[in-house]
């Protein structure tokens, strides 16, 4: 009994001696964590700084997301893009109709910045948005600031070429932009914060298609994306060639030369997973770049054109903002797809509708179109009323503040998206309907009304019987449109254009 009593005894004894050892390991680990924290926030991207006090920040009250003014009050970004003087040229090099309007109206460029400014306040808008001008910064409105660090890095948005992220020149282009405009207005208070690009490709969209991997595996052989790219295949499948063949179903002979695309589902994993990789660098380098200029501030993120990729959205969590451009008439599951992937407030920075009564052609150009200034003021209402019934929706920018020029301006777009025509004469009923909507929407998003507070929401308010019998006899208006935009989607595809085009030339015709 003595015997099996101090048996017993030793083996506990062993037990507790076992479990010390597991705790003063695990101690040990926690310190050494602690120590390198720092490292490892720096490789996998620091978290959102939310922005300093009495600066502009966001927080969640109340489960609900708020931008905090510098008093500490909560409020929406609610602004308007491409505020500008000289406009839109004709064709990027042509004159500009905004401008010769402005300068016959205006006795100087300081008067147009005053009464700009006074129409913002009046019309319920609290934000410069991207793209205006600098001088109306120093007008006392909230204003933000776009830095192009991609872009000017060597990225095409337009074509949809993305930079190299792993070139020293990205990281470099970045830090010299945030030193040279960031740094300066570090102590602004009337400052919101950064985006750091508008609208780059991450995958197939509008502009092309292909993958982050096929594109940075085409790059020239030199490239630091291109060497990047082949070391992290080569890591994926431990240096063995014949293990990427069987999985891509490929028949490459070294990872210098696998085929820029598989149709096997290994490829397509491989490609998400390297275009988290590019993304995680691309946000990591643009948040360090900003705050280590400017601590104050937020940033903003990189205006998506568009819902990006998941992989895209994962790495888009250190920015304090997502701010995606969404031309719809209902935001909704967008935005609460974007912040089930990011947890991160999201600001709509672009989005607008086009009448078919403006005397435009709105041939090019993104957004739905709609028939009259009322019914364009009916889309309006129902987008922001939808868009800030959402806890996660901290505001919206509209595009933008004049029309386009019907001949289009540099990139062909010649739409109906202004506030103001290009004579700068505001749009009477769709402003007056824009000014009642921008008043309510912070006690929308507060949940305090389920409704805009517009004037009517019936049909026979904002439908009279001119407005029937036009809409009736106007559908040769809304064909004419259509096709004359499919024609013009189908000229940047020669390949479907030489099919398609006989066929469109004919309806047209027929119009």
């Amino acid at each position: 009994m003595r015997s099996a009593t101090r048996a017993l005894y030793h083996r506990w004894k062993r037990a507790l001696a076992r479990a010390g050892v597991r705790l003063v390991c695990a101690a040990l680990l926690c310190v050494l964590v602690a120590a390198d924290l720092p490292s490892i926030l720096s490789a996998q991207g620091a978290p959102p700084s939310g922005g300093a006090p009495g600066y502009f920040r966001v927080e969640e009250r109340d489960g609900i997301w708020w931008v905090i003014d510098p008093s500490g009050s909560p409020t929406l970004s609610i602004g308007v893009d491409n505020i500008a003087y000289e406009g839109d040229r004709i064709r990027g090099t042509g004159p500009s109709p905004y401008l010769a309007a402005a300068e016959t109206r205006y006795a100087s460029r300081n008067a147009w910045v005053r009464t700009a400014v006074q129409r913002l306040r009046e019309w319920g808008f609290n934000t410069l948005g991207a793209w205006s001008d600098q001088e109306l910064w120093s007008e006392g409105m909230p204003y933000t600031i776009i830095l192009d660090f991609a872009a000017r890095a060597g990225a095409d948005w337009l074509r949809g070429q993305p930079p190299d992220v792993y070139d020293p020149r990205f990281a470099q282009t970045a830090r010299e932009i945030a030193e040279a405009e960031a740094a300066p207005r570090a102590d602004d208070r009337l400052l919101i914060g950064y985006f750091s690009d508008n609208e780059l490709w991450w995958g197939p969209d509008w502009r092309r298609t292909g993958t982050m991997l096929a594109t940075y595996l085409a790059l020239p052989a030199g490239a630091p994306g291109r060497q990047r790219a082949i070391e992290f295949l080569r890591q994926r499948y431990g240096g063995d060639i014949r293990a990427l063949n069987r999985a891509w179903r490929t028949a490459a002979k070294d990872f210098a030369h696998v085929p820029l695309w598989s149709d096997a589902p290994a490829y397509q994993i491989d490609a998400d997973r390297f275009l988290e990789m590019v993304a995680t660098r691309y946000f990591t380098v643009s948040a360090g770049a900003i705050r280590a200029a400017d601590p104050h501030h937020l940033y903003l993120g990189a205006r998506f054109g568009g819902i990006p990729p998941d992989p895209v959205l994962r790495a888009a969590r250190v920015a304090d903002i997502v701010s995606i451009n969404l031309y719809s008439r209902d935001p909704r599951a967008a935005v609460r797809h974007v912040y089930a992937r990011t947890h991160r407030p999201v600001l709509v920075t672009e989005f607008s509708f086009r009448a078919l009564d403006s005397g435009l052609p709105n041939t090019h150009g993104a957004g739905p179109w709609v028939f009259n200034q009322r019914t364009r003021a009916w889309a309006y209402a129902a987008y922001v009323a939808r868009l800030e019934s959402l806890p996660e929706a901290v505001g919206y920018h509209w595009f933008r503040w004049a029309d386009e020029p019907k001949e289009g301006r540099s990139d062909g777009e010649n739409s109906n998206y202004g506030l103001v025509r290009l004579d700068d004469t505001p749009y009477a009923a769709f402003v007056a309907t824009v000014r009642a909507v921008n008043q309510s929407a912070i006690e929308v998003h507060r949940g305090v009304r389920s409704q805009l507070a517009v004037r009517a929401a019936s049909w026979w308010h904002w439908w009279s019987f001119r407005d029937i019998i036009g809409a009736l006899l106007g559908a040769p208006r809304w064909v004419t449109t259509a096709v004359r935009t499919v024609r013009a989607l189908l000229k940047q595809s020669p390949r479907v254009a030489s099919f398609w085009g006989p066929l469109s030339s004919c309806m047209t015709s027929a119009v």
